[in-house]
């Protein structure tokens, strides 16, 4: 897979590593993954019915998972610093401005993207994620005890834990364990050393971006399912209520997960904004 090393504001050289689908002549859409997650979180299937409708698509390891850099204790970052890492994905391919998508944190990443780098974003869809406003896409207490809730240090081990705590935040009517463990067990064997404590610090320190959203003017989309109880629907209309140039789509009965029941009607919406600001 081809890689890209930047330096992100001055600190420490990163390396990300992105895998393409598609023809690279068609629109780029870049997909951002969410906390603790690899490229893999985009099912190949996924990406290629974005191929299906024409575009080449991207998607990549964030730093600190998959097969992207690991950052020093002592060089903190912020979701800024991961936005500059998706700009240099784009750098590395020749790409002046694509279609952008994030699902939960990189929703909140291809957010600042569209605060940072207007010029490089066609049009930004946010997934199930927020604005960062604390009263806002709230976790249950369950919800939010799992995600923080470190892995045990044996794989088959950490394999169990993640298989039953994805199901607290799945979409209730199509959460399938054999597909989940199967999904699980590829990314753990992919790479075991993710380091999703140093993604959620950054999202701390980047503070919210309800006083930043509203002077974007990227046409943008913003999709989220009712029955998500890692980040509730409210993360979703509020995220929708500050962008001028939004439209929300609510998904009755998705969760925090992006189960193939799904992915027609949000592949369709994403390509469907795409194509009406193709410019």
């Amino acid at each position: 897979m081809p890689s890209v090393t930047h330096t992100s504001s001055g600190k420490p050289d990163i390396t990300i590593n992105y895998e393409t689908f598609g023809e690279a002549d068609g629109p780029a859409v870049l997909l951002v993954n969410g906390l603790g997650s690899q490229l893999n979180s985009y099912p190949i299937e996924f990406c290629e019915g974005l191929v299906d409708r024409g575009f080449f698509v991207i998607r990549y390891d964030n730093r600190d998972v998959g097969f992207s850099s690991r950052t020093e204790e002592d060089h903190d970052y912020t979701l800024s610093d991961m936005a500059a890492d998706g700009m240099a994905v784009l750098d590395d391919l020749g790409i002046d401005a694509a279609h952008i998508a994030g699902v939960s944190m990189g929703g909140m990443i291809v957010q600042t993207m569209a605060i940072e780098h207007p010029d490089r974003v066609r049009t930004m869809t946010s997934i199930m994620s927020a604005t960062g406003e604390r009263e806002f896409g709230k976790s249950t207490d369950e919800a939010f005890e799992a995600l923080m809730t470190p892995p045990p240090d044996n794989i088959a081990d950490a394999i169990e834990q993640d298989v039953v705590h994805r199901k607290i935040w799945a979409s209730p009517e199509w959460y399938d364990e054999e597909l989940v463990r199967e999904f699980v067990t590829e990314s753990w064997e992919r790479c075991a050393t993710n380091r999703p404590d140093r993604q959620y610090a950054a999202i701390v320190a980047s503070g919210h971006r309800g006083d930043l959203l509203p002077h974007v003017q990227t046409p943008s989309l913003v999709i989220h399912g009712d029955k998500d109880t890692l980040l509730d629907i409210s993360g979703g209309r509020r995220t929708a209520e500050l962008l001028p140039n939004a439209e929300l789509l609510e998904i009755e009965g998705m969760g925090h997960d992006l189960p193939k029941q799904y992915w027609g009607p949000i592949i369709s919406a994403i390509t469907n904004l795409a194509s009406a600001n193709a410019g």
